[in-house]
């Protein structure tokens, strides 16, 4: 009998038009001879499952949904809500307690990497080179002057959970410092401020299933833009070059930090790593657990690059990951 899968998608924040691209993504990817695909909503009006162009309420007792004709219980989700509560780990301990497997890091891993700054000071403890920076929460205070003198101009403003699509800020004068930090509250409870880095914009995916941890080629990212931003990364105003045009020595060297990150953290699934070379030193920027999944997105991209096919890496995963569920539950 098919298994039923979830490909799980919105999200309480501006991710959510990047997830439903993600969730277009899988859904195609996810082989529909061996699965029936479903693909569901959550945000913060409601959940539904679409079905014969139908929306149905999702019974959150025990992840269903059903109809006159048809009742449909999850076997597997597929989470692809980049920002809450797909990617912090909220949704994953719903899963959890329902004992229904999904594609991508746990409760803790999801909560740790969601927060850019706890994440990278985490790493940095492991020998992990990482910008400065600093960590703003609602309510704090701070002095322009002490940030600069810190961090120095030009300083990137973001939002520290979430992604990076929207209300980050390439500040390159003082008098930019304060509009960049209230758009970043605005989209999110706790804002980083960090150094700049110049060099060399590479990153690295990874994913585990049935043969162990794969590494995936890495992606060069060339824009005129002043950073890798939306426009970037969903309007072309980008070169995207993968294998990326570094030598073989450092894409290995990449490739086993990525690899000891995925342990450290205790992913699964697909995750994402990114880093600046500058001067021939890898600096990590920030690792995704949950990378968008278009059909231009780099993890796409890198599964191409490595002579795989995208709906067998995506069956490896759902049935290692079921498998490993399957074993937990009994």
């Amino acid at each position: 009998m098919k298994k039923n899968i979830a490909v799980v998608w919105g999200g309480y924040s501006s991710e959510k038009e990047v997830s439903e691209k993600s969730a277009r993504g899988i859904y195609s990817f996810i082989d529909g001879s061996k699965y029936n695909v479903y693909k569901v909503r959550i945000d913060s009006k409601e959940w539904v499952a679409e079905y014969n162009d139908e929306y149905l309420a999702i019974d959150k007792n025990n992840f269903s949904f059903s109809n006159k004709d048809i009742n449909i219980r999850f076997d597997f989700a597929y989470i692809t809500i980049h920002g809450t509560p797909g990617e912090d780990g909220l949704l994953q301990g719903y899963f959890d307690m329902l004992g229904i497997p999904y594609s991508n890091c746990g409760v803790l891993a999801s909560a740790l990497t969601f927060d850019k700054f706890i994440c990278n000071n985490y790493l940095k403890s492991f020998g992990f080179n990482v910008a400065e920076s600093i960590v703003l929460r609602a309510g704090d205070k701070y002095d322009a002057e002490e940030v600069i003198e810190k961090l120095n101009l030009p300083l990137f403003v973001k939002p520290n959970s979430g992604g990076s699509s929207f209300a980050t800020t390439k500040v390159k004068e003082k008098s930019q410092l304060e509009a960049a930090i209230s758009e970043a509250f605005a989209e999110a409870s706790n804002v980083i401020i960090e150094s700049f880095i110049s060099g060399i914009e590479l990153t690295c995916g990874m994913y585990e299933g049935a043969n162990g941890l794969q590494y995936l080629p890495l992606t060069e990212v060339v824009t005129e833009n002043e950073f890798f931003d939306y426009n970037a990364k969903y309007k072309g105003e980008v070169d995207e070059i993968t294998p990326a045009r570094i030598s073989a020595d450092l894409t290995l060297e990449i490739q086993r930090m990525t690899e000891r990150i995925y342990r450290l953290v205790d992913a699964k699934g697909i995750i994402r790593a990114d880093y600046i070379v500058s001067d021939n030193v890898p600096m990590l920027l920030e690792v995704n657990t949950t990378p968008g999944m278009t059909e231009t997105s780099f993890i796409p991209q890198q599964i191409a690059a490595a002579g795989l096919n995208i709906m067998e890496v995506m069956t490896d995963i759902i049935e290692y990951e079921y498998a490993k569920k399957a074993i937990l539950n009994k």
